[in-house]
């Protein structure tokens, strides 16, 4: 007995009913619990992660080790407070995580539900209601319209049967669904009109079924299976741990380099212990990781003012870094509903009272075609119905691809309406032949718009039989989802920004292409590529293709999660938005995987994102927004390495020189505190410097770290430290007391960082190229500022002996603010020549 419907498309009917050794009438109850003891359940496995291995895995980042770090750190020298702080927020930042990752494993849960329900199905003669879990093959089920398909099946009888598989394939009209002789192997998912699968629906007509495939082996478990794998680090994460590895590195060097030097320069021990650990002190970012993470999190909420609920912390960041949209048509680009776009009438009463009387569709239900004609009648189609009762139905027929209906026509005449395919009713029309060119030139121009096409007839006479049918075509509808408002705009937004757009769908390639044109998605030249190429391609190929496609249609979920994984094996980031089964694969694969709010309950436990507004412009302005959070994150990293490198090079550079210590590690660790510690959690508050749409995406590798910033770090670390550094000898060459160079030092290393942090808020532009905008981008930098300057002076004034300074005195003040004044002039000069050179030469 056959367990799977591989290939039983291609098997004749009497072939099948052999195979699975069952008939017409079922199987025997009997049999029926043998077999669903042999094969289980007709349901989906549960794959979860234990709980444990879940909340472990939230430690195993680079945001997390530096947390530990800095939390270790701050025990070895007593500051408790500190450490206790960075704790709360490493647990915090777990426990997020945990939850988070614990409902995406329920992913497996959300798409049980689809196939959770009550099914007829005939067993012993006996037509019997059971749980759709129970459910064998062999049996045999009738299905009605509203019917959820529970399990794979063969079509054994079939009437205007049609079938809405956009969960599965994306499709976004409903299919018809006929009992054909065998289909060739190979055909696609989406042209097996003789099979039924799990987790689609009955939209219209009857049929009875073989259910040839339960649980496991269906084609909805391969999916189920996809959600299982583990999705990418996201691009924050990835960013940061190269990063990391490489400040780790240039440290260890500095800090090998430094002990050498002094090793070799007879310093004592003692000296050298507390020189390198004033280094290690300075050299340690700990308000990274927390920065990070505030910035993450405004960014979240930020984002859900513009209606994209975020669901994983880290991709709030990936899409400031997303190269590649990989969208679906339906709901996302298009409405998501047909409507009628345009019609070619000969007569128009005629057309309006078929479109109504040869239609079973309400507002609230029935068929989209239906349904479209209806919104299009507005309120005529209830009066015409009312007026006009139906006396007989011919319903849709597959093969001749036509419905009709017989009304009496105001209590009077009888009047037979036609509806279906035009080269049908064409065949069969009693037309002028200059309504015939007329109807034929209006059918070719819409169907070259991709539109979908009905004609609708009449017939007053010799009705009874369709074979001796005269009829009068009285017009032609075009049927189109339209493109959503913004779309357009949003895709010129994306490609200005240096992000490709690849609409991916399930629906047929004509339809694909014009709205994919209509949006500006697809341009003269570009590919457009089929399912079937996708799978037959090889890899090389197909990636190659890939460079220059934005079309791919008739897509089915294994090529949507194929051609994700292609794009990101040549670097991209890739963003991908989905609503049903079909795009969970995908959306798992993703770099961010966004579903939509009134999509499925599978695609949202998987993606990382969800927006409540299903419209590619809502993504396109979240992106702006991602943009705005990594250009946030890039400053604080200028900033906070730059005070790091400063207090390394004043330590380093006064003991090459033979200087005692510039700045004491008790002094370094109170710097962190009124510099970094009151401005670095603000840099999460600026707004958008330039238009952040106008830059392509930067690469992972330099996301954080590129020439520039390397540069920048570099140029006010150098200036800080040499000036305080010059400082500090010319005050001991001139013969004052100890304490009072180190106070000088101390402060202008802090009044250095300060400066630092005001112009750190405008990494792309000079402070003085836009002076209201440099005081207006960050307003909350100033309340930081104000902090530190209370707390700075509260210890020089009161409590100096603390830090082992005096208080200083009117002209060491005056040295501090002219070390601050060159400091400011030279890091702002340094800014105008980057910004003149890369509007130059860049």
């Amino acid at each position: 007995m056959m367990t799977s419907s591989e290939l039983v498309y291609n098997k004749s009917l009497e072939e099948l009913y052999s195979d699975y050794e069952t008939s017409p009438s079922g199987l025997d109850t009997s049999e029926a619990q043998k077999r669903l003891k042999y094969n289980g359940l007709n349901s989906l496995r549960e794959v979860q992660n234990s709980v444990f291995s879940i909340f472990v895995s939230q430690f195993q980042n680079s945001i997390v080790f530096i947390l530990i770090a800095a939390a270790l750190l701050s025990f070895v020298m007593g500051e408790e407070t500190d450490a206790f702080f960075i704790i709360g927020i490493l647990i915090l930042n777990s426990i997020l995580g945990f939850i988070q990752e614990y409902r995406a494993e329920n992913s497996i849960q959300a798409l049980k539900k689809l196939t959770e329900t009550h099914v007829r199905v005939k067993r012993s003669g006996l037509e019997l209601l059971i749980l759709s879990e129970q459910l064998v093959v062999g049996d045999i089920t009738p299905l009605a319209e509203g019917d959820l398909i529970s399990a794979d099946m063969r079509l054994i009888e079939s009437q205007g049967l049609h079938v809405d598989e956009a969960t599965l394939t994306g499709e976004s009209i409903p299919t018809s669904k006929q009992i054909l002789t065998p289909l060739a192997i190979g055909t696609p998912i989406y042209e097996r009109s003789n099979m039924l699968f799990s987790g689609t629906f009955v939209t219209k007509g009857t049929a009875l079924a073989l259910v040839t495939a339960t649980g496991e082996n269906t084609y909805l478990a391969t999916i189920a299976k996809s959600a299982q794998k583990k999705s990418p680090l996201s691009p924050l994460t990835r960013a940061l741990a190269i990063f990391s590895k490489r400040l780790i590195f240039a440290l260890i060097f500095i800090l090998i380099i430094v002990g050498i030097i002094g090793f070799f320069s007879g310093i004592p021990y003692a000296t050298l212990a507390s020189i390198l650990t004033a280094e290690l002190v300075s050299a340690v970012p700990e308000g990274l990781p927390i920065v990070v993470t505030l910035i993450l999190a405004l960014g979240a909420f930020r984002l859900s003012k513009h209606k994209v609920l975020v669901r994983h912390l880290p991709a709030v960041e990936s899409l400031g870094s997303a190269t590649v949209i990989a969208t679906d048509k339906t709901g996302t680009i298009t409405e998501g509903f047909l409507s009628v776009d345009r019609a070619e009438v000969i007569d128009e009463k005629e057309l309006m009272q078929c479109a109504a009387l040869c239609n079973d569709a309400t507002l609230e239900h029935g068929d989209a075609v239906d349904k479209a004609l209806v919104l299009w009648l507005e309120s005529e189609y209830e009066p015409l119905r009312e007026n006009n009762p139906r006396i007989f139905f011919h319903p849709f027929d597959p093969k001749s691809r036509f419905m009709a209906t017989l009304n009496k026509m105001n209590q009077e005449k009888e009047r037979l309406h036609v509806k279906g395919a035009y080269e049908t009713l064409r065949t069969m029309s009693a037309n002028t032949q200059e309504e015939l060119a007329r109807l034929d030139a209006a059918h070719d121009n819409m169907a070259s718009k991709g539109l979908r096409l009905l004609a609708f007839a009449i017939c007053d006479e010799n009705w009874e039989d369709p074979d001796t049918w005269k009829i009068k075509i009285v017009g032609l509808i075009g049927f189109a989802d339209a493109a959503k408002a913004g779309v357009e705009v949003a895709v010129k937004k994306a490609q200005d920004a240096g992000i490709r757009v690849i609409m991916i769908t399930g629906d047929n390639q004509i339809t694909a292409q014009v709205i994919a044109k209509d949006v500006g998605i697809y341009k003269e030249g570009d590919l457009l590529l089929n399912g079937n190429e996708v799978e037959t391609f090889s890899d090389e190929k197909l990636q190659a293709m890939l460079q220059n496609c934005t079309v791919i249609a008739r897509a089915l979920p294994e090529h949507k999660y194929k051609i994700v994984k292609l794009l990101q094996e040549k670097g991209e980031i890739v963003v991908v938005t989905g609503d049903g089964v079909n795009d969970v694969p995908a959306l798992k694969a993703a770099d961010l995987g966004i579903a939509m709010g009134n999509g499925s309950e599978a695609a949202k436990s998987v993606a990382k994102m969800v927006i409540t507004n299903n419209n590619l412009s809502v993504i396109v302005d979240a992106i702006k927004q991602g943009r705005i959070i990594t250009a946030n994150l890039k400053k604080v990293i200028l900033y906070l390495l730059a005070t790091c490198f400063d207090e390394i090079i004043v330590i380093s550079g006064g003991m090459i020189l033979g200087l005692p210590l510039a700045v004491l590690a008790t002094q370094i660790l109170w710097i962190n505190i009124v510099t970094d510690g009151m401005v670095d959690k603000t840099f999460a508050m600026c707004t958008e410097e330039g238009d952040v749409m106008k830059n392509p995406p930067r690469k992972i590798d330099t996301q954080f770290f590129d020439r520039w910033q390397i540069g920048k770090i570099t140029w006010i670390s150098l200036v800080n430290a040499l000036i305080t550094l010059a400082l500090f000898a010319y005050l001991l060459k001139k013969g004052y007391a100890y304490e009072i160079p180190l106070t000088v030092s101390f402060c202008t290393i802090v009044t250095s960082q300060w400066v630092n942090a005001v112009l750190a808020q405008k990494s792309e532009e000079p402070f003085f190229l836009n002076i209201k905008k440099s005081f207006t981008i960050n307003p909350y930098v100033w309340i930081g500022l104000a902090l530190g300057i209370l707390l700075q002076g509260s210890v020089l004034y009161f409590v100096p002996s603390w830090l082992h300074v005096i208080t200083p005195t009117p002209w060491m003040l005056g040295y501090i603010m002219m070390a601050t004044l060159l400091t400011f002039l030279l890091i702002e000069s340094y800014q105008w020549a980057i910004w003149i050179l890369k509007k130059r030469f860049y």
